[in-house]
């Protein structure tokens, strides 16, 4: 398996605005250490600059947001509508151009086009789409990846939904921006191939990264440095400075970062068995996630 020097966990906003307070960057060192937090108010734009322009050679870049929305389930990202999208990057682009008189790489645009809104479940609407049948809503729609999430104990919401403080929609649609505007810049495994060398980018879930230091889908989120670093040191990581509260995106970041450097060399990370090419390609992939049914189709995770 092929070895990095960094790796930089990003936790991520789709708050509306410039500034935002959900947005932390972390680094950890291959060789050791604790990780470290980029101290400042990030705007999601001057994250961009980050990844275009300051990123340390050969980093493995951790996004904590969808880079792709549901499409195994029901053949398409937009089922019933006119346009067909055959890959990631086509809907990213899709997004991007709608919502391009939108600052800050916001989507409000998109999910009020009145082509795609049916799609969504917003705060005063479910749409007539938001479910792969549409007689039974639920939950919204899911990729595989969220799947075996979910089989791992996590508890994953739909990138369709854009209600309440867990939603990830707007989260993973204004990543989706940024990551068009990376296009040809950056690799996206596993909607690109893992290079064989220099910096990559895969979607993280910090739940995730959580849970694997010993905590519950319940207790992710750490609050206090003394949480954080008893998870820490589940990972093998030094701990960070400080002492009582810590905000939880900070935490995640911090978290995330060392679980990267962790994990990064396990083979069986970067070949998910429920995984296939299309997946890949339409859907994308939670690096870290694994099915534990290990059946290499969509019902392995459904």
């Amino acid at each position: 398996m092929r070895k990095f020097d960094n790796f930089l966990a990003i936790d991520w906003s789709g708050a509306k605005g410039r500034k935002h307070r959900g947005i932390a960057l972390a680094v950890a060192k291959a060789g050791g250490g604790a990780p470290v937090l980029i101290d400042h108010r990030w705007s999601r734009e001057e994250v961009l600059t980050v990844l275009r322009e300051d990123l340390p050679k050969n980093t493995l870049v951790g996004l904590d947001l969808g880079i792709g929305l549901p499409h195994a389930d029901c053949g398409a990202y937009f089922p019933k509508n006119k346009v067909s999208l055959p890959d990631a990057p086509a809907l990213w682009a899709l997004i991007d151009d709608i919502c391009r008189k939108d600052e800050h790489f916001g989507v409000q645009s998109f999910v009020d086009h009145p082509d795609y809104a049916p799609y969504f479940r917003n705060g005063t609407d479910t749409g007539a789409h938001f479910g792969c049948d549409d007689a039974a809503h639920g939950r919204g729609r899911f990729r595989v990846t969220e799947k075996a999430q979910a089989e791992m104990g996590c508890k994953p919401y739909s990138n369709f939904n854009l209600v309440g403080a867990a939603q990830v929609g707007k989260s993973s649609l204004t990543g989706m921006r940024m990551l068009h505007h990376l296009r040809g810049l950056l690799p996206v495994w596993p909607i690109d191939p893992l290079p064989r060398k220099g910096s990559v980018i895969v979607e993280i879930y910090t739940s995730l990264a959580a849970m694997e230091a010993g905590r519950s889908a319940s207790r992710a989120k750490m609050r206090s440095h003394e949480d954080l670093n008893e998870a820490l040191a589940a990972l093998g990581s030094a701990p960070v400075s400080g002492k009582g509260p810590i905000d939880d995106h900070s935490s995640d970041a911090l978290l995330s970062a060392a679980w990267l450097r962790k994990v990064a060399g396990e083979k069986r990370r970067w070949q998910p068995t429920a995984m296939t090419p299309h997946i890949a390609r339409t859907e994308g992939w939670t690096f870290g996630a694994l099915c534990r049914s290990g059946a290499p189709r969509y019902d392995a995770c459904h």
